[in-house]
């Protein structure tokens, strides 16, 4: 029996990925973890017999418990509590805690040895380097989750990566695709979260519909394949139908195609080195008709840019980028800024850092990382109270 642990149980992801483990038999779970959705979380552990489901609120923690008294399944609370969850042995874990609170639990699941799914691109932008060593110190395997990713993998396997020339991965454009740039100033949440193609969380919709989740993604498939950032492109599929291309020294060029279901990422990372049946849709390519691409609007998306220069800075812009792109976000949904700032508060706080030694420095431990991320979203505070950012 393989043994598993889901972390993010109660997100999109995550609930995917139960569904795929429930289907496919002789999984024992380990841990599942999720935020303040403690009711769903216990039903979840309680259904899938999780020997431990931990939320990462800490006064989340006597509800959990009361939700699962007794059922003989643990519950625990705190962030010391989800990495206690990671360092139980698993042969196959799921990263899909949003946002850099799933590095840690990340991180310390690879000292297992196990198979790392990795949904938390977060992780990889913030800590690529040392996120890829220790796998390779442990011997653990990390398997690309998001679509796109996943996608690339999947067009490599059993392909020379010194024949490769590009590597495009798509984007649907989001919401805001063909919105006048002053109606855009006034797109509030609500609007943003309307993503066309795919059914997310809150947070990962809005970074969709301004391209900072594609800028993660820009920075993401940097770390993971080890590819020269020119050589990674962008290009705008409203159908989400092609997920990622992949360009050979030869002009080939092999697409990936697949509907827009998370199952199938998940269930490839699941089940791989073998492919099995997945009850996602088939694809019916005539039905489709066509399928259309167009440039990313640099102006529209600056996220883009802030992803290219973050690549050529290196060190720890990563971490600060990311922090400052969360923290950015907290202030839009909070209704302090609007939705194009975001991108604004972004680039100044990396123009304020650039010049600190740490910054430019590659990073050797979790803490610097975290250090990084924390000055960031700091200064990001500081920032969106100024009249240039604010909306008060």
């Amino acid at each position: 029996m393989r043994r598993v642990s889901v972390f993010g149980a109660t997100g999109s992801i995550g609930e995917n990925t139960l569904d795929l483990l429930a289907r496919a038999g002789d999984v024992g779970v380990v841990a599942l973890t999720g935020g303040r959705n403690v009711a769903r979380l216990a039903e979840l552990a309680r259904r899938h017999r999780a020997e431990i489901a931990v939320t990462a609120h800490a006064e989340c923690g006597p509800a959990l418990r009361s939700a699962l008294a007794g059922t003989g399944i643990e519950a625990a609370a705190g962030r010391d509590a989800l990495i206690e969850a990671a360092d139980r042995p698993a042969d196959w874990v799921m990263s899909a805690i949003v946002g850099v609170a799933g590095l840690a639990p990340g991180f310390r699941a690879l000292a297992q040895g196990a198979t790392l799914a990795l949904a938390n691109k977060e992780s990889l932008v913030a800590a690529g380097s040392l996120l890829m060593a220790e796998a390779g110190r442990h011997g653990a395997t990390i398997l690309p989750v998001d679509s796109e990713h996943s996608a690339v993998f999947q067009a490599l396997a059993g392909e020379d990566m010194t024949a490769v020339e590009r590597i495009i991965i798509t984007a649907s454009g989001g919401p805001f695709r063909d919105w006048p740039a002053e109606r855009l100033a006034r797109a509030t949440p609500e609007e943003a979260v309307r993503h066309p193609n795919w059914e997310m969380g809150r947070r990962i919709s809005i970074d969709s519909a301004s391209m900072f989740n594609k800028a993660l993604e820009l920075i993401e498939t940097r770390e993971f394949f080890g590819v020269a950032p020119e050589t990674i492109e962008v290009l705008v599929h409203p159908q989400s139908i092609i997920h990622a291309l992949v360009g050979f020294r030869d002009g080939a060029l092999m697409a990936h195609l697949g509907p827009a279901d998370m199952r199938h990422a998940i269930g490839y990372a699941l089940n791989w080195p073998e492919r099995r049946a997945l009850p996602v849709e088939r694809l019916d390519l005539a039905r489709l008709g066509a399928l259309s691409f167009e440039p990313p609007d640099p102006g529209r998306f600056p996220a883009l840019r802030l992803a290219r220069e973050v690549m050529a800075r290196r060190g720890q812009a990563g971490a600060a980028f990311n922090g400052a792109k969360e923290r950015a976000l907290d202030h839009f949904l909070a209704g302090r800024i609007g939705f194009p700032a975001m991108a604004g508060l972004v680039e100044a706080v990396l123009e304020a850092l650039a010049g600190d030694a740490a910054f430019g420095r590659p990073p050797n431990c979790l803490d610097c990382v975290l250090e990084m991320d924390n000055r960031a979203r700091r200064l990001t505070d500081d920032l969106a109270a100024r009249p240039v950012f604010s909306r008060a």
